[in-house]
């Protein structure tokens, strides 16, 4: 009897071994972007206006929602490394318009190609590196190669928040912008070393038909499957609020009375949260339905409690929250992964992604008008746990979520 390649325990060994290297190279580079942390300055510094920026914010969202699902399509008929390749060359030329010609239309269009970049790579890499383990024999290792993938993203972003207050003292925004375009063509690099075994399913002009016939193939599954449907809504569910409530983190932290300079201390306490929520899914990932819920209401109780205590202290229960988010998140991933067949895999997990995407904006409206109402940002985020609350009853009492 031959022995296919996945099946030698060498080759597989070595394959896994390269496939994650690279995985982690590309996710650590994807998020070490100095502009980051310093774009909302940015923009402040050329003159325009927080109307101005929230549109801004807006058209990036708008983007990701209107392109998530055709390019889960794409990416299933077409070379998934290849779009992992071209999405950061797409974010180094948004970023290379914002420092050469910076203004209002330049970063719209900035944003415009950034979401563009999201959105390809969104549902594409997941279901790459899921069928190249799965091809290996070790797709039950996704979670934690996942996880990991998470973790090292956020060591990155935390990375490029403390560097990227002395680039800035050194060379101003165009020394920022320069660093992000070179880190974005380095991550466009590390992407040729993905290995992808599957043929794509059309080339030229099929590729367009093929995307949609997918796309139609996909959503009838999703209708069909009870246990696809179910293990597609619990991403946007686990994902989308506390990923809304990460940008008002900044104003939680300032109400807590710590000094100015203290704030950007604080947010990486708040960081390290979900980096270690990322690398705990090895040791979670056989939680059931039950234990998932258990994990999200006390992640949900960690967040109300820490937020209304007002005090340093609590931002850290504030972490222990966001880890718990983020500890179920991946998990969530993987159970969509499980139950969805390869061929339309990064179509569906583009579905899942635009469902985060859509009720993430809806979470930033209700976040206005609750501080329109009123309300400090501690208490806003305390009713923002009760959506945790709901979801984790749900997985606690009812079947085939």
């Amino acid at each position: 009897m031959t022995l296919s390649p996945a099946r030698v325990p060498g080759v597989r060994t070595s394959g896994v071994r390269r496939l994650t290297a690279t995985l982690y190279g590309y996710a650590f580079l994807d998020d070490f972007v100095l502009l980051y942390p310093v774009y909302a300055l940015l923009f402040s510094d050329t003159g325009l206006s927080i109307w101005q920026i929230s549109s801004l914010f807006a058209l990036w969202s708008i983007t990701g929602i209107v392109l998530e699902v055709p390019s889960g399509a794409w990416a299933d008929a077409v070379s998934r490394r290849m779009l992992l390749r071209l999405g950061p060359l797409l974010t180094a030329a948004g970023f290379a318009l914002w420092v050469i010609v910076p203004s209002y239309w330049a970063f719209a269009l900035g944003f415009v190609l950034w979401g563009v970049r999201g959105a390809l790579g969104s549902g594409a890499l997941e279901a790459l590196v899921y069928d190249e383990l799965d091809r290996l024999g070790a797709a039950d290792r996704y979670a934690r190669i996942n996880g990991r993938a998470q973790a090292v993203g956020m060591v990155a972003v935390m990375a490029a928040m403390g560097l990227a207050g002395p680039v800035l003292d050194l060379g101003g925004h165009p020394a920022v912008g320069a660093a992000s375009v070179l880190v974005c063509v380095l991550t466009s690099l590390v992407a040729t070393r993905f290995p992808e075994h599957r043929k794509a399913a059309a080339e030229g002009k099929d590729a367009a038909a093929s995307a949609l016939a997918t796309l139609r193939a996909g959503l009838a599954e999703v209708r069909r499957d009870r246990s696809v449907r179910g293990a597609m809504l619990l991403v946007p569910a686990v994902g989308a609020v506390w990923g809304a409530l990460d940008e008002y983190t900044p104003l939680l932290v300032r109400d807590t009375g710590v000094a100015e300079q203290t704030v950007p201390y604080l947010l990486l306490v708040i960081w390290v949260g979900p980096a270690i929520g990322s690398l705990l899914t090895g040791v979670a990932e056989r939680l059931g339905k039950a234990g998932l819920g258990v994990v999200l209401a006390g992640a949900a109780f960690a967040l109300a409690v820490g937020a209304l205590m007002g005090t340093p202290v609590g931002i850290g229960l504030v972490a222990v929250a966001f880890g718990g988010f983020q500890l179920v998140n991946v998990l969530a991933d993987a159970r969509l992964q499980d139950r969805i067949e390869g061929a339309r895999r990064a179509t569906l997990t583009s579905v899942a992604s635009m469902g985060t995407e859509t009720a993430t904006v809806a979470a930033f409206a209700v976040y206005a008008v609750i501080g329109g109402a009123g309300s400090t940002h501690a208490v806003a985020f305390a009713v923002f746990a009760v959506p945790y609350l709901v979801t984790a009853g749900v997985l606690v009492g009812r079947r085939g979520v």
